[in-house]
């Protein structure tokens, strides 16, 4: 998570140095930093314009204001349903648990804006970050001191603003409303309290979950801490469906909380439960060691939370426990022979 925000960053200080000799065609919509400066807080009828942000330091260590005071604008069903499905594919939230993913939805005020309206201005500081409800947005950038590019648009989805947040840069460019639309904010004290706060204590709650871990024992510390920043927050009412046997593996999941049950289905279609797994276990990695179908459903038992890694990134962070996993197939095949009396097809299973 934490590293993530430092890929980004480079990304950011990338886009900077390259615009004037790689700029995109221009209907290409840009992954830029680029946000709101002229309201701090909320609604532009309450606030002004805000000046050098950018000695500002935030450790989110050292934060130690009242997580409990929250910030609520008040918004009808129907507009938390589509801020909901807005923020829903933002990868910069997908780090976050649903507790705090309600308090982004609570966080976030409506601003409305005009064709024509400059939304940010290129090299201002940082006040909001930006999801966009409808409107088009053409994004801007100045190549020198007298010329300004139009190098891509927003066409009524996506977000901008946050890399000026997390690291007291200037705007990367300049947005226009192309036509009338409407955008979600969030300020930047409460962004970093919720975002970065939120995925620094997350961090730490993985790295003390997978400390205990035997798996993960031959991981050196930085490999462990990537591991940490990979994982994504699922939760589970009592008995959901988490894997279901014979679908292709997706990713690897950590019992961060509660209780699964493991069970499998013989060639004659009987169920039985082959063990249960609590919190600091593992499971769905046979899958993708296997590279073949699931080997059996998992099932909650009672509130579940799990931290689940991507195929992709179990593939790039985990090889050095492969070796372990491998030899793990055995444990799983003496499992079934107890509950089941055989071995048989359970290759195919896997």
């Amino acid at each position: 998570m934490i590293n993530c925000f430092r890929r980004k960053k480079k990304k950011y200080e990338a886009h900077c140095i390259g615009f004037k000799e790689n700029l995109p065609e221009s209907n290409t919509v840009l992954s830029l930093d680029v946000e709101n400066s002229r309201y701090e807080n909320g609604p532009p009828n309450r606030f002004t314009r805000r000046k050098s942000v950018f000695a500002e330091h935030y450790d989110p260590e050292e934060d130690e204001d009242d997580d409990n005071d929250k910030v609520v604008y008040p918004k009808s069903d129907e507009q938390r349903q589509q801020l909901a499905e807005s923020v829903r594919n933002i990868l910069l939230f997908r780090s976050l648990d649903q507790e705090q993913v309600q308090e982004v939805l609570d966080a976030m005020f409506e601003r409305k804006v005009q064709t024509g309206e400059v939304v940010i201005h290129q090299g201002d500081d940082g006040d909001n970050f930006y999801v966009i409800q409808s409107g088009i947005y053409n994004i801007h950038v100045n190549t020198d001191q007298e010329h300004e590019k139009f190098v891509g648009k927003y066409d009524n989805t996506g977000s901008f603003g946050e890399l000026a947040l997390m690291y007291n840069q200037p705007r990367a460019a300049t947005i226009k409303a192309a036509t009338d639309g409407s955008l979600w904010a969030m300020n930047r004290q409460v962004f970093r309290k919720i975002v970065l706060k939120g995925a620094f204590k997350k961090r730490r709650e993985y790295e003390t979950l997978l400390e205990g871990v035997p798996l993960l024992q031959f991981l050196n510390p930085y490999e462990r801490m990537n591991l940490c920043d990979a994982l994504m927050p699922k939760s589970y009412k009592d008995d959901e469906t988490i894997i279901k046997q014979g679908e292709v593996g997706d990713g690897m999941y950590f019992v961060e909380s509660g209780t699964v049950r493991i069970v499998m289905v013989n060639e004659s279609g009987e169920e039985k439960e082959v063990s249960k797994l609590n919190k600091g276990q593992y499971f769905g990695e046979l899958a993708l060691v296997t590279h073949k179908p699931r080997a059996a459903s998992v099932y909650s038992v009672g509130d579940v939370k799990l931290a689940f890694l991507d195929v992709q990134a179990f593939e790039r962070l985990l090889g050095p426990c492969m070796d372990i996993m491998k030899r793990n197939i055995n444990e799983y095949e003496e499992q079934f022979l107890k509950v089941f009396g055989s071995k048989t097809n359970i290759g195919d299973l896997r």
